[in-house]
């Protein structure tokens, strides 16, 4: 039992910081992970669910507004980027909030291709992270199911 679990607390690391040198995730995720302790075991992956629940509305809507072709409200796209981009920030989701840096330009220069580039580029984004963030929350479940501690992980 030991050795699985010290298995599964080395794939935990080094996956954690696979996520880190591949650019999923930012500082502000170490940040948030230090919030979670006993008293709240699932306070991130609560917190990344609520994040993922807001990428989809905000995507759906400005993928909406931007199907309204020649005449696209680039203020309320430019708004809903602003939303995610802040999202994405408190969350460490640094691949996303670039493309939202993009995709905000993209709106304040109402560039209608580059708008719609950005955005099919954010929701594939979003995507890969959310299912990187599953398996990541996964480890997390099989280390705690087989009686492990979750490993503290340096960046």
């Amino acid at each position: 039992m030991d050795t699985l679990i010290a298995q599964l607390q080395r794939q935990f690391r080094d996956y954690t910081i696979s996520l880190y040198h591949q650019g999923f995730l930012d500082d502000q995720f170490t940040e948030l992970k230090k919030l979670q302790d006993e008293c709240s075991p699932d306070f991130v992956a609560e917190v990344v669910t609520l994040f993922f629940e807001d990428c989809e509305k905000l995507i759906s809507n400005m993928a909406r507004a931007l199907d309204q072709a020649g005449n696209v409200d680039f203020k309320l796209v430019g708004s809903s980027v602003h939303q995610l981009k802040g999202s994405s920030s408190s969350v460490g989701a640094k691949r996303v909030k670039g493309l939202c840096i993009t995709l905000k330009e993209c709106c304040d220069s109402q560039n209608y291709e580059g708008c719609v580039r950005c955005l099919q580029q954010v929701d594939i984004e979003y995507k890969t992270l959310k299912a990187k963030l599953q398996d990541l929350f996964n480890l997390e479940q099989q280390i705690v199911q087989a009686g492990g501690r979750i490993p503290q992980v340096d960046i």
